[in-house]
């Protein structure tokens, strides 16, 4: 798969999971918030009002410590296609 390629079917990941009006579960949220935030580059630190949150979500991107952007990139579609294709 050609970065373009992949950069494309993670952006449709990503709209799938933004346009989705359902709740999701919460550690199923915590693993795409740390696929993303690996894929993106984007390593700031949670900012949440709460700490318990803001302490998941540093949990859920020590988990992740050590992937580059693309696995990332293809953790998180995979993540999503399984979730819409088991789900019921």
């Amino acid at each position: 798969m050609t970065d373009e390629s992949l950069d494309r079917e993670f952006q449709e990941a990503v709209d799938q999971i933004n346009n989705h009006s359902e709740p999701f579960p919460a550690d199923f949220l915590l693993r795409l918030y740390a696929y993303y935030k690996v894929a993106t580059n984007n390593y700031e630190q949670p900012s949440s009002r709460k700490p318990i949150i803001n302490a998941f979500k540093t949990n859920a991107l020590f988990q992740v410590k050590g992937l580059n952007r693309n696995e990332a990139k293809r953790n998180y579609i995979d993540l999503v296609n399984n979730y819409f294709l088991y789900r019921k």
